[in-house]
């Protein structure tokens, strides 16, 4: 008898939608569904590091940049789903840059939320920039996640690159350094510790500040005045899949808007890529953001993505805080 059919899918959203994910495609088609959780930027230390014996199926979630890394890298395989009709645009230009070996699954834009009781018994002013971060009166009071292992962060890093310049963009990371209580492992752990009131404002994409204030926490989300940069989070088929074609199943079925609007169960407030998804009220409007033209394919590149987080590593990291 052959054995059932099964996938291995590797995940970098948020947990619950993960496990949502799953569990919906496991009975839609009957497959059988082993999921495992981390940030995309240890997803993608993993699909590198199995590269020679790939463990993987599908890699989905996370932010663009380190699935546009797997693609130079080739450590992932092309792929052009029938479903690419239903999609926006941004998704399908992501698909193009990396030569069809990922897509475009939703985006969201960075920014940072607070919790407002904690800022009050602080008596701290109510920041709307992101150089109010780097004020003195902030100093232990900001968390965010580290870039070498967090999509969101890397995107943080990359951002302020874009937004002030190289020089000036690391200054501003290096001031903000003096600010920052702990930086974290996932990218959205900063505003879930800000909801739990153990931090008060936390760099995050602004959809999982959005979470928690939906969620009754007293978060105030915030897109910051000079501008912001935002993600294309990303879908890819690992290179050399044992189970490839539940990997491309599961790929179709993760672009169809029935798939996509399973989001709002887990209250996930990214926007989708298929058109035809619901999105919810309370999601940030990216047309109401000042955002920056975010080049993906030079971020995203490998030789870019090193030279940033080894200068974050030898410039801001190793400062006194």
């Amino acid at each position: 008898m052959a054995s059932a059919a099964k996938l291995t899918f590797y995940c970098s959203a948020q947990e619950d939608w993960c496990q949502l994910m799953a569990n919906k495609f496991q009975d839609a088609t009957g497959i059988k569904v082993n999921m495992t959780r981390k940030s995309s930027g240890e997803t993608f230390a993993q699909v590198k590091a199995e590269s020679a014996n790939p463990k993987g199926d599908v890699w989905w979630g996370g932010t663009g940049d380190p699935h546009l890394q797997a693609a130079e890298e080739d450590l992932t395989e092309p792929y052009v789903s029938p479903m690419r009709s239903e999609l926006n645009d941004w998704a399908i230009s992501q698909a193009t840059s990396a030569g069809d070996k990922t897509i475009g699954i939703y985006s969201g834009a960075l920014g940072y939320g607070y919790n407002e009781d904690l800022l009050k018994a602080n008596n701290l002013p109510a920041p709307s920039c992101w150089k109010d971060l780097t004020k003195p009166e902030y100093k232990g009071f900001v968390q965010m996640a580290n870039p070498n292992s967090s999509g969101t962060a890397y995107t943080t890093l990359a951002t302020m690159v874009q937004l002030f310049g190289e020089d000036e963009g690391f200054q501003f990371m290096k001031d903000l350094h003096k600010n920052i209580n702990q930086y974290t492992k996932s990218g959205s752990a900063p505003i879930k510790a800000a909801g739990r009131g153990e931090n008060t404002v936390g760099i995050v994409f602004m959809h999982d500040a959005v979470k928690q204030a939906v969620s009754g926490f007293p978060i105030k989300v915030v897109a910051p005045c000079e501008g912001t940069g935002y993600e294309i989070g990303s879908m890819s088929i690992i290179k050399g899949a044992r189970n490839m074609d539940e990997a491309k199943k599961f790929y179709d079925w993760a672009l169809s808007a029935d798939a996509q609007t399973l989001a709002l169960d887990v209250k996930a407030y990214q926007v989708p890529s298929n058109k035809g998804a619901k999105t919810s009220p309370s999601a940030p409007d990216l047309s109401s953001i000042k955002l920056i033209d975010y080049d993906f394919k030079k971020y995203g590149s490998s030789a870019e993505r090193k030279r940033l987080l080894k200068k974050w590593d030898d410039e801001v990291s190793t400062l006194p805080q």
